[in-house]
């Protein structure tokens, strides 16, 4: 793996768990997560040497920031084993596969888009856990570039991961995630902001209970991942909160004239839907 947080590491765990690997490294930037890597278990090796990492890798996986994927990519080509394949976990996949997909073909290998739909607030390998994957969906979005034997090994690998696999393609999976998972997170954020903002009187803070906290959760997730998800995903973005702000701008206008019809139906509406939803797919994914 290039990069051993939360995903990474669970990755790592996950791998070493059902014995899908050889051995798993890992790159990671600081003295102190090797240290962690080690405490966790996440990997057989932790470096902060990325030549070593990936040299004779059959398959990287990388786990870090959008903005930072690049970058990682070019600087580890000339260790790229021929026919490796290179697959991410970045939650946004159009920009990452167009610049991606052709660097990584030139220098010989393989590479194909993934994102499993896991994750939590938490960051970092401590909060690794071994089963993140086990039920949630993972998209792969091969293009017509893509190479078919490449496509269903990584496949394959989140399906032995215990992912239920989706196949889209990459323009889709950013137009969906826009609203089902990048929105929500914007969403959480300006709640907290706006309701703990200090201007408020301070029992405000007092008043803010489980709903809140509920609803407010993934707002503590990493600044910098959603930072470049949001820059990366941002036309997608930018439609869906268009239409979110129509939505509630008709909602405060029935509120306004005390529609008791209107918001019933409003309330009834989104119960009966998301109770479908839970009740098709179960659990939702920790995302």
């Amino acid at each position: 793996m290039v990069g051993v947080g939360l995903l990474g590491g669970s990755l790592g765990l996950a791998l070493k768990k059902r014995k899908l690997a050889r051995e798993v490294n890992g790159f990671v930037r600081r003295a102190f997560s090797v240290i962690e890597c080690k405490q966790a278990g996440a990997v057989d090796l932790a470096t902060r040497d990325l030549s070593l990492a990936v040299s004779g890798a059959d398959l990287i996986v990388l786990c870090t920031p959008l903005a930072q994927m690049r970058s990682l990519v070019k600087q580890m080509l000339p260790s790229l084993k021929r026919g490796a394949i290179v697959t991410d976990v970045g939650s946004v996949k159009g920009s990452v596969v167009r610049e991606l997909e052709g660097i990584v073909a030139r220098a010989g290998g393989h590479f194909v888009g993934s994102h499993p739909m896991a994750g939590a607030e938490k960051t970092g390998v401590a909060a690794a856990r071994e089963d993140l994957f086990e039920h949630a969906v993972c998209v792969v979005t091969p293009t017509r570039r893509s190479n078919k034997a490449a496509v269903r090994k990584v496949e394959q690998l989140w399906k032995l991961l215990g992912a239920r696999v989706l196949r889209l393609s990459p323009e889709t999976h950013d137009d969906l995630v826009s609203r089902s998972s990048h929105l929500p997170h914007l969403i959480a954020a300006t709640l907290a902001n706006s309701v703990l903002d200090p201007a408020h009187p301070p029992q405000q803070k007092a008043l803010c209970a489980n709903g809140f906290r509920d609803t407010t959760r993934i707002a503590s997730g990493s600044p910098e991942m959603w930072r470049d998800i949001v820059v990366a995903n941002r036309r997608n973005l930018s439609d869906a909160l268009g239409s979110l702000v129509k939505e509630l701008q008709k909602l405060q206008g029935v509120i306004r004239r005390g529609d008791e019809v209107a918001i019933s139906d409003f309330l009834s509406q989104a119960k009966a839907r998301r109770d479908r939803w839970v009740a098709e797919n179960g659990s939702a994914s920790p995302e």
